[in-house]
């Protein structure tokens, strides 16, 4: 039995379950593909770094599709990055559908200084000043967003790896291991020229 525990076969075992579940970092890099050479993407950050990224075949890769503020109605499950103005009030700077079962909250992201997340369920739009007014509910609280009319609005769509190619834009989530790069759990990116504005 001790054989058997110090074995070839225990280290299989905890490899493998290594690549399962990599340790490192949490991160999310937003950039540019810049090549592709079998499961390794490289990615020009935004902050103009050379990023290798791994994608496991485990990794889950979405497109996305261009819509407008029109296709939002009432029950839609959305998502907003948007920054408080001055007036007090959450901007909008992008707004995506979200699928069904998504988590409701509103919590900080890294889209820009002091931005904030809202996922939540649409109770109504109404007319603003500066575009237009989303009213959204989310775990008992309500939140108001202007949404201005140039706010990007995308969708989501199931995709491959045929999307990831040298120009595409792209966002990856993953773990960042100690040497710098990254191993993605997910990455969504541009499609038919649209790109993801999260």
């Amino acid at each position: 039995m001790r054989s058997f525990l110090t074995g070839p076969f225990c280290l299989l075992v905890l490899t493998s379950a290594h690549a399962q579940a990599p340790e490192g970092t949490p991160t999310r890099v937003r950039g540019t593909v810049e090549g592709v050479a079998g499961q390794t993407v490289m990615v020009k950050s935004i902050a103009g770094q050379d990023v290798p990224v791994t994608m496991p075949a485990a990794s889950r890769i979405t497109g996305v599709v261009k819509r407008s503020l029109a296709d939002i109605k009432a029950g839609d499950a959305i998502a907003s990055t948007s920054v408080r103005g001055s007036d007090g009030k959450l901007h909008a700077l992008e707004l995506h559908f979200l699928p069904p079962g998504a988590n409701e909250g509103q919590f900080p992201t890294d889209l820009a200084p002091g931005s904030l997340m809202t996922n939540a369920a649409v109770t109504g739009i109404a007319a603003a000043p500066q575009g237009q007014t989303l009213r959204v509910t989310y775990k008992g609280q309500e939140a108001e967003i202007v949404v201005a009319p140039d706010v990007p609005v995308v969708a989501f769509v199931p995709a491959d790896m045929s999307l990831v190619k040298p120009g595409a834009a792209i966002i990856v989530s993953g773990v960042r291991k100690p040497d710098g790069s990254v191993v993605a759990t997910r990455a969504t990116l541009e499609k038919d020229g649209v790109k993801p504005p999260m």
